[in-house]
């Protein structure tokens, strides 16, 4: 199947500065080539970096991304440079994943979406968020199931 999108991707395949802060604008989306199936898309960024807004100390966290696409997918190049832009930008924790979320909705208005920090303990407590989304009444009652099982058990 030729694809005919990719020439709108900046990035892939193209040498790309890392961004020195938080910039969603890096962010990158191609079509889904299968609109029609429901399946999971999962990324796992075990090295996720940001500072505390207060006390500008690194918090790392292993950030995973979870979603059922649309009509688009984030385009991974891009999705790395987004969030590398975190490692020298001042938010709490819980903040992170819903900023994350939202950039990531606003992009690819995808079926279902979730975004759960699993951070390194500071101070001896761990702060681990969950979020998570679906658009229409089957992908909404899915984010309703899967919110309610959340335990915040660390995986």
């Amino acid at each position: 199947m030729k694809r005919n999108d990719l020439d709108a991707l900046k990035t892939l395949g193209s040498r790309t500065d890392a961004p020195k802060d938080y910039d969603p604008s890096v962010l990158e989306a191609f079509g889904n080539a299968h609109p029609e199936r429901d399946y999971w898309v999962t990324f796992t960024a075990p090295e996720f970096t940001t500072l505390c807004p207060k006390t500008g100390q690194p918090d790392f966290a292993t950030l995973t991304i979870r979603y059922i696409p649309a009509k688009r997918l984030v385009e991974s190049k891009s999705l790395k440079l987004y969030l590398f832009g975190f490692r020298n930008h001042g938010d709490f924790h819980e903040d992170v994943v819903n900023v994350v979320f939202d950039d990531l909705w606003r992009l690819m208005k995808p079926k279902y979406m979730e975004v759960y920090g699993k951070f390194a303990a500071r101070g001896g407590i761990t702060i681990d968020p969950f979020v998570n989304g679906g658009s229409g009444a089957k992908y909404k009652a899915l984010a309703e199931q899967r919110f309610a099982g959340w335990h915040g058990v660390r995986d």
